[in-house]
Formats: C-alpha cells, sequence, structure tokens
C-alpha cells in the first residue's frame, strides 16, 4: 500500500512494489516524482525525516533536513537597529538552507533498498522529461502562489509558464528538472552536491550577495539518529527526535492525555478540545523554550516524554477553565504552523514500512528556481530563531536553542509515527502541519486526501 498527496506518485509507489522493489525502494521513487508533480511541498531543494521499521522489527531514523550556510549566524536577520527585517528569513535567496532532499532519499536507498537507483528515479525523469497532465488542484495551486513566484523570473518562467498559467489537462514539462534527475540518477547525491549542479546553484547566491556556496553544498550529509519510543493505551509508539519537535511534542501530549477517557467524550465535544488544547499549550511551551537541534544545544528529550513529567503538568489542568498560555514559564501561545509540507506512507507485502515527511516549508519555498536547473529552493530559514522572543511567519516564538548557526539544522514539527500494536505495525502515519485529516496509512499535503490504493 502507498499514499500520498498526488496520484502519480503514489501510482509510481506500487509499480516499484510490484516488480520486486521494497518499501524503501518505493518511498524514495515517490519523494523523487512528488519533485515533479506536486511542487508545492515535493522538492529536491528542501529536506525532511524518513523513519523506517522493517519485518524483522529493527527501525532507522534518517534525519536529512536542510543546514544554515556558514554566511548564516544569529544575527542574519537583523537590520541595523536589531529590528528583524520582515521577509527576509521567508522570501529569496537569503531565506534558503542548504538541502537535504537528494542526500537523504539516496542515502536511504543505499542502505536498506533493493533496487538500483536507476530504476528507482527514473519514472520522475520521465514524468520531467515527457510531462504530465496537469491536475485541476495543481493549475488552482500553481494560480494561487503566483504572487511569489512571479518575483523570480526562473519561477515565472518554469510554474507561470511565462505568464500564461497551466490549465488542468495540459501537459507541464519540465526539461532542466530532468536534467538535474538524470545528474542524481548517474552519480547518486554527488551529482547534486558537486558538479554542474551544485555549481549552478553557488553561482545563483553568489550572484546575489553569496548564501549557500559550493563548500556547503559539499559539507552536507543526512544522519541516522536514534527514534524516540513511547507508549499510548497499550499501543507502542516510534516517531522522530529532535530535530523534530514534532514527536517529543507529540509524546507530551499523549502522555497528558492518557489517563483521561476521551473516546467516552467524544471526537470533538468542548471536553475532548479542551483537553486537547491544554496538552498542547504545555507541550508547545516546552518547544519554544527548550528545543533545537541536538548537535548543537541540550534537549532534555528523555524527561520530556516520561510518563512522571506528564502528570506533573496534567495535575496543573483546569477541567473546567482554560489555563492562560501568558503565565506559562516562557510566556509563548501555541500557533497554526505551515500546512505546505506533504507525507507519505508506504507498507510492503513483507511488512517492511516507510513514514516519510519532507518539505520547503512554505508552499513553494522562497520562490527561487535554480537557473538552469529546474530545483525550487526552499525558505527554511525561517524555521530558527530569528530574534527570541519574535514571532516567524508562522506565529512560533523561539528561544536560543534553536538560533541560527552555520551547519545547524532548524527546528522542525514534522513527526513521521508508527504505532504498534502487540509488536506488530498498526499505523504508519504522518502529516502536513496543520492537517486535519488522517488515513490510517498516511494523509498527504495539499487540498485533499489521497485515496490509497
Amino acid at each position: 500500500m502507498v499514499a500520498s498527496s498526488e496520484k502519480l506518485a503514489t501510482q509510481v509507489g506500487i509499480d516499484i512494489l510490484k516488480k520486486g522493489g521494497n518499501a524503501v525502494d518505493a518511498a524514495v521513487a515517490v519523494g523523487f516524482v512528488l519533485a515533479v508533480t506536486h511542487p508545492t511541498a515535493g522538492n529536491l531543494g528542501g529536506g525532511g525525516f524518513m523513519l523506517c521499521r522493517f519485518s524483522n522489527g529493527d527501525t532507522a531514523c534518517l534525519d536529512y533536513r536542510e543546514t544554515a550556510p556558514a554566511a548564516a549566524g544569529p544575527r542574519a536577520y537583523w537590520d541595523t537597529t536589531g529590528q528583524v527585517m520582515p521577509g527576509a528569513s521567508t522570501l529569496g535567496y537569503r531565506a534558503s538552507g542548504v538541502p537535504g532532499t537528494p542526500a537523504g532519499l539516496c542515502l536511504a536507498l543505499k542502505t536498506y533498498g533493493r533496487l538500483p537507483l536507476r530504476d528507482v528515479i527514473q519514472p520522475a525523469i520521465d514524468l520531467a522529461e515527457r510531462g504530465f497532465p496537469v491536475s485541476e488542484s495543481l493549475s488552482d495551486s500553481l494560480r494561487a502562489a503566483a504572487p511569489l513566484l512571479e518575483r523570480f523570473p526562473e519561477s515565472r518562467r518554469v510554474y507561470l509558464n511565462g505568464g500564461k498559467y497551466l490549465e488542468p489537462g495540459e501537459t507541464f514539462v519540465q526539461q532542466d528538472l530532468a536534467r538535474s534527475l538524470k545528474a542524481i540518477r548517474d552519480a547518486g547525491a554527488g551529482g547534486f552536491y558537486r558538479g554542474e549542479i551544485a555549481h549552478k546553484i553557488a553561482a545563483a547566491y553568489e550572484a546575489r550577495g553569496g548564501w549557500i556556496t559550493k563548500e556547503d553544498l559539499s559539507k552536507y550529509k543526512a544522519k541516522f539518529r536514534t527514534p524516540l519510543r513511547g507508549s499510548y493505551r497499550g499501543y507502542e509508539i516510534v516517531t522522530m527526535p529532535p530535530p523534530s519537535s514534532g514527536g517529543t511534542v507529540l509524546l507530551e501530549m499523549l502522555n497528558a492525555l492518557e489517563r483521561f477517557n476521551v473516546s467516552e467524550m467524544g471526537a470533538g465535544s468542548s471536553r475532548t478540545i479542551h483537553l486537547m488544547a491544554e496538552a498542547m499549550r504545555y507541550a508547545f511551551r516546552d518547544r519554544a523554550e527548550l528545543m533545537g537541534d541536538t548537535d548543537f544545544v541540550e534537549v532534555p528529550t528523555a524527561r520530556l516524554i516520561s510518563k512522571l513529567y506528564a502528570a506533573e503538568f496534567r495535575r496543573r489542568f483546569d477541567s473546567e477553565k482554560a489555563s492562560n498560555s501568558l503565565a506559562l514559564a516562557a510566556r509563548v501561545l501555541p500557533a497554526a504552523e505551515s500546512s505546505e509540507t506533504t507525507h507519505f506512507s508506504v507498507v510492503d507485502a513483507d511488512g517492511n514500512a516507510v513514514a516519510n515527511t519532507y518539505t520547503l516549508n512554505g508552499g513553494y519555498g522562497s520562490g527561487v528556481t535554480i537557473e538552469g536547473t529546474g530545483i525550487l529552493m526552499n525558505n527554511e530559514m525561517d524555521d530558527f530563531t530569528s530574534k527570541p522572543g519574535i514571532p516567524n511567519a508562522y506565529g512560533l516564538v523561539q528561544s536560543e536553542a534553536n538560533a541560527i548557526a552555520a551547519g545547524k539544522r532548524p527546528l522542525s514539527a514534522m513527526p513521521p509515527t508508527f504505532l504498534l500494536r502487540e509488536g506488530k505495525l498498526f499505523l504508519a502515519i504522518g502529516s502536513r502541519a496543520n492537517a486535519s485529516k488522517f488515513s490510517p496509512i498516511g494523509a498527504g499535503g495539499g487540498n485533499r486526501c489521497p485515496r490509497p490504493l
């Protein structure tokens, strides 16, 4: 079974499974295809997290989150008066971190896949080179993104058809992106982080004051991390550790809710919503105050996800009245996050499973497409703390723990997750940050939840 946010990508995943590929092969193929068919969030110029569980019970946790360029620092977005410059971390060339997606997908395939990269990436190349029919949702999405994309000539040329919007049913051909995918096919991740693609990316940024350099690209590495584990009412939970805050926050909230019989209260009831809001209030306070890239800061994850810690702040719940967020220690308000992220889940016939969430951050990222590559770049630098106490584009207030530093990964909310029951896989799940619906095998981003094939 494969579920993603776009039907062509889902079908490619199914085809890879039918050809003898395993869940990782299919997931990597889906990831590359979404870079072609779902450009609002599917990407080569972004990053994400992949969680794998194998039929023997082993798990793997791959962090291919973007990193801050060497030119970045904690005051990268301050003006001369010490104020954060509006839009500086979200729009244009200085909004991007060093992409991680090509490294992550290639490392996952090399480590756990059965099929060669050439076979897994070819469907994406074919769709970019020959084109595919534009769906109604893609046409609508591109029109909605026009105010962003038209700011940049190459993005206007590629995604807005030079000002003539792509209509439903038209064929969308991306020859430059096909060439970039072929470079990865022929040289692996090195085809992106070194050679012609790296040269074009570095040249584009150098021409505009310098931000991402060849050295930044050549130094990038995806990392394996140890997944977090928790439990909820008889289910075992396996999820992402920092720099994803999502896994920690998820376990904190479930620990807090575990002692309440939420099912009896009813989905959407005022009592259920009240309890969930209280759990979120405290968990997001911890996110804002304590969390960051554990290669740079110490995060007390073990304490935060412990049952004893949940009991501490559950005792502060008022069953009848909402708490005051401004009265919490960090004095921050929880807020909505980006909806422009996408998730896909795969389970193969042997019981191997992948839950993968990746993103450009905002829809269509920074709006920048690198000339001659077809690669749309992220605006993940806004996920750092531009200045402690100042909200980012999504209203999140964060601390020094998530301050910008060269080579550091920004905090993320993406938590691809597995639920196990009696030691067996029960759910492979994940979502865009604020999706309101979940599919049992993983709902994707975009405007519609996919129907699993």
